[in-house]
């Protein structure tokens, strides 16, 4: 039961709500609360600070939160080596990811992979950014995720595919056509940007190049982006697994100097993987280099 506990509110935490929480993990919300008013009783001390724009961990609940990650990772072990023992017929497998793979590569990646290893159990954790990624690598939330290269220390890495960099442009664009996009016409188009914290990549092209976009809208999806192409409102740039399988008309036509960026997946470096972590691995390795 205390497991339990520790669980609901790691998730809580990752989730950023009570109610979250209970459906990811199959409780109602009432009962998620009432473990974790029960593990606050317990303690004796407040873990979670609530308030209208949801929960965060308290200062004591900020200082517990490693031991209870290190307490609910080796549960997982444990899961993961009693699933080997049983020939990987059971067991969850953790996958950090971003939007575009999980719509276009995950899919296919877990049919294949539970063809072979139907007893297992995916929990897929979706993030607009690579760093927070990167950081649920880190802290073991995740046993491995899928982010844009390059990563930061502490990783190991598995390149997979270069993701070439597009121009988007309306339909009736004068040069929906053209071979290339020249990269002069970003400062006369009106520009679509994604937030600043998702536009690393794309900014730093501008600052290669020396050019400041004619800005005129900032939106924090893709999908609007291509929305508001399709409407004629503007161009942009992005990447080619973004524009799979769309059902939005549009030109996607290459930039005038060709830019890609590399996905790849990562796991935590210095810490042996668990057999099925590496049999997803394999999988994945497998499936990318197929297509």
């Amino acid at each position: 039961m205390s497991l339990i506990k520790y669980q609901i509110l790691l998730k809580t935490v990752e989730l950023g709500g009570i109610t979250k929480a209970a459906e990811a993990l199959g409780y109602t919300q009432s009962a998620a609360s009432r473990m974790i008013a029960a593990l606050e009783q317990e303690w004796d001390m407040e873990l979670l600070v609530r308030s209208r724009g949801g929960v965060r961990l308290s200062s004591a609940g900020e200082t517990l939160l490693p031991y209870l990650r290190a307490v609910c990772g080796a549960h997982k072990e444990l899961e993961e080596q009693v699933a080997d023992l049983h020939g990987l017929t059971r067991g969850t497998l953790r996958v950090g990811t971003f939007t575009s793979v999980s719509i276009h590569w995950l899919p296919p990646i877990m049919k294949q992979f539970l063809q072979r290893y139907p007893g297992i159990r995916f929990e897929l954790v979706s993030s607009w950014e690579f760093a927070e990624i990167e950081d649920m690598v880190h802290q073991g939330a995740v046993d491995c995720g899928f982010l844009g290269l390059p990563a930061g220390e502490g990783l190991d890495v598995i390149p997979l595919r270069q993701d070439r960099l597009l121009a988007v442009l309306p339909p009736d664009h004068p040069l929906a056509h053209a071979p290339c996009y020249p990269m002069e016409r970003f400062v006369q188009d009106p520009y679509i940007r994604i937030n600043e914290e998702r536009d690393v990549e794309i900014s730093r092209i501008f600052q290669e190049e020396g050019i400041h976009p004619n800005l005129q809208y900032t939106v924090n999806d893709d999908f609007a982006i291509l929305s508001m192409v399709e409407q004629g409102l503007g161009v942009s740039i992005l990447p080619e697994l973004v524009l799979q399988s769309s059902n939005r008309t549009f030109s996607a036509v290459p930039l005038e100097h060709p830019r890609s960026r590399q996905i790849g997946v990562a796991v935590r470096s210095g810490k042996p993987l668990s057999p099925l972590t590496t049999r997803f691995l394999e999988v994945v390795r497998q499936w990318t280099a197929a297509q």
